[in-house]
């Protein structure tokens, strides 16, 4: 933003020095060759009163004037008698025709003329004035200078380029002064900016210092910290009443599931079997509470990563889980956990996420298959590998798998936030987690921590 601001302060300056200099540039270019030839207008005309009485009364002259002014300047002086033939020239000898000059044959008709033609000799446009020589409105002859207005064209030069640099220093001003101002207006935007990412990553305790912002980013950056400290103040309530809430539940639950149990162990018959039915839905009450809790943790401050080995810790979760796995028959083959695996993760989110996601693995495999836990080493990220035998979701379902409550399969028990625990873990210890088609068919649940020490840390 600072740069488009400054970019639209120096297009308006540069359109409004183009608009300024350019036509007094041309005017004082034009003003500066049109004083040129009106000087030699005049002083053509004061040579002429000078050989008027040799051109008109064929008295004496001297040649001494001419050769005096040409020696002034770079000029040549010509002057021609009604013949067109010359009796001064400052460059050559008398007696040479010019009526094959249209300027003198102009001059003689009683015309003062002015312009320039190309010296083939010089390579260069050279400037000519003709003016007649007359006596009582006769005309007798006419006198013509040709100058090099080099001079002219270096100082006409040098004159667009103080234009060029007067426009350099106002162009440097104007981007000194756009800077300071852009600033002032961007810095509170990009506070604001910086503040927004920090509450999508969780940080509501945020308060910006508008500083000297102008009035309306100043109420923006006000209305902003308004926002923020009350949605955090709806953020912390929700999270009181969260936790309050799975916390007073546990008590009625734990009392329901015990009356529950000894009913079932009382009850015959299909009363027995309402009764281990509504046992089934207060455990998965239980769990939902639980992991309710464990959200509301989650969503509030998160402590700090800490390094842990993953291949250990992916190697106990397999055998803690391998006796409720033999149950049903189903192997858990684990790959790639010889090796240490060094991580920073959450404390205790790899037990948590291996837990969520075998558990599911193991709900979604058929009895007398094989759940695979592979980790994968990289340079940057170590990747955790939960791979199942199931049925395997769509794509579509794997889009929605990691929303809270979502469940593919509702005839499954569960709560339908697993899988949104396992994600905010996984982000919360600066890492990722994808759903994948595994090669036979079923679901591969994927990982990703960074490495203890290397640049992927959050």
């Amino acid at each position: 933003m600072t740069r488009r601001l400054l970019a639209s302060y120096l297009a308006v300056t540069v359109i409004v020095l183009l608009v300024l200099e350019i036509p007094f540039g041309a005017l004082v270019a034009d003003r500066q060759r049109a004083g040129l030839v009106t000087g030699l207008e005049r002083d053509a005309l004061i040579l002429a009163t000078i050989y008027v009485d040799a051109l008109h009364d064929n008295a004496p002259y001297s040649p001494g004037p001419a050769f005096d002014y040409a020696a002034s300047g770079p000029t040549r002086v010509v002057v021609v008698d009604l013949a067109g033939k010359s009796i001064v020239d400052t460059e050559r000898g008398a007696n040479e025709d010019f009526t094959n000059r249209d300027e003198i044959v102009q001059a003689l008709s009683g015309r003062l003329v002015s312009g320039r033609r190309r010296s083939e000799t010089l390579g260069r446009d050279l400037l000519y004035v003709a003016v007649p020589v007359a006596s009582g409105g006769e005309v007798s002859g006419a006198v013509r200078i040709t100058a090099d207005p080099a001079d002219v064209e270096t100082l006409i030069h040098r004159f667009w380029w103080t234009l060029a640099g007067v426009a350099a220093v106002v162009l440097a001003a104007v981007a000194a002064v756009g800077w300071v101002i852009a600033m002032s207006i961007a810095r509170p935007i990009t506070a604001v900016r910086d503040a927004a990412i920090r509450a999508r990553e969780g940080d509501l305790d945020i308060s910006i210092d508008p500083g000297d912002a102008p009035g309306e980013l100043s109420d923006l950056v006000a209305r902003f910290n308004e926002m923020a400290h009350r949605l955090r103040e709806v953020i912390e309530r929700q999270q009181a009443f969260v936790g309050d809430a799975s916390h007073q539940l546990r008590t009625p639950l734990t009392a329901l599931t015990l009356r529950l149990e000894g009913m079932e162990e009382a009850l015959t018959g299909p009363e027995q079997a309402d009764a281990a039915a509504a046992l089934s839905e207060v455990h998965r009450l239980g769990r939902l509470v639980d992991q309710l809790l464990a959200l509301a943790r989650m969503d509030g401050k998160a402590p700090t990563p800490e390094a842990i080995d993953l291949a250990v810790a992916a190697e106990a979760r397999c055998e803690l889980w391998r006796p409720t796995a033999e149950e049903r028959d189903i192997a858990i083959v684990s790959e790639g956990t010889g090796t240490p695996a060094m991580a920073t993760v959450l404390p205790g989110a790899v037990d948590q996420i291996l837990d969520n996601l075998i558990d599911n693995a193991l709900a979604a495999s058929p009895d007398h298959s094989e759940v695979e836990i592979r980790l994968v080493t990289g340079s940057d990220h170590h990747t955790l590998h939960v791979v199942d035998s199931g049925e395997g979701m769509d794509d579509a379902q794997r889009g929605r798998a990691f929303e809270r409550f979502w469940r593919g399969d509702m005839s499954r028990d569960g709560t339908g936030l697993g899988l949104a625990i396992v994600q905010r873990l996984a982000e919360s210890s600066g890492g990722s987690a994808e759903l994948g088609e595994a090669a036979g068919g079923g679901l591969d649940a994927m990982v990703t921590f960074p490495v203890a020490g290397g640049p992927g840390i959050a």
